[in-house]
């Protein structure tokens, strides 16, 4: 089966994932940034990893999940959130809608904590309204100091495991 493991990453956070996800695939799986992902047509299962950008996937890993028709998919992603969270849920419940309007199936989520890039930090501190929607509360500086320290090894074996799990069932199809 042709595998495709194919990532955006910011601050490299995915990037790290994607790699983990990649060691539990046949070693002829190829990897590589979404900026120079082959054509979607010429695998049978592709894992697409994104950070989270405004509770969706980046728009760079967006918009080549919009090139991918009919396949079996697996999701991973990033985000600056606790990954147990209702709006972790939700932006994966988004991107998991996305992949399922154009016909795919979903076989494998996975999402973890990642550090956030500070520019996007200041650029979200200086939007209107920002005082309100993005206020530097206690609870949110210790989920962005917590996030610094992710993904850790414990994440990326969980990553592991999810997709060997998946990959486990595709293989007995």
């Amino acid at each position: 089966m042709k595998t495709l493991i194919t990532y955006s990453s910011r601050t490299g956070n995915t990037k790290l994932v994607a790699e983990a996800i990649h060691s539990v695939f046949p070693p002829d799986a190829q990897l590589h940034p979404v900026e120079s992902a082959p054509e979607p047509e010429l695998f049978d299962y592709i894992a697409i990893g994104y950070w989270v950008d405004k509770g969706l996937p980046d728009a760079l890993a967006k918009s080549y999940m919009s090139t991918v028709h009919n396949k079996r998919v697996g999701l991973f992603g990033t985000l600056g959130a606790w990954p147990d969270s209702d709006h972790a849920r939700q932006c994966m419940e988004q991107a998991v809608q996305v992949m399922e309007a154009n016909g795919n199936t979903v076989n494998c989520t996975f999402l973890c904590m990642g550090k956030v890039d500070p520019k996007l930090l200041e650029m979200m501190q200086s939007m209107p309204g920002a005082a309100d929607r993005h206020a530097m509360t206690p609870e949110r500086k210790a989920r962005l100091e917590e996030g610094q320290k992710h993904p850790d090894t414990a994440d990326l074996e969980r990553a592991r495991m999810m997709f060997s799990s998946a990959w486990e069932h595709l293989s007995n199809d």
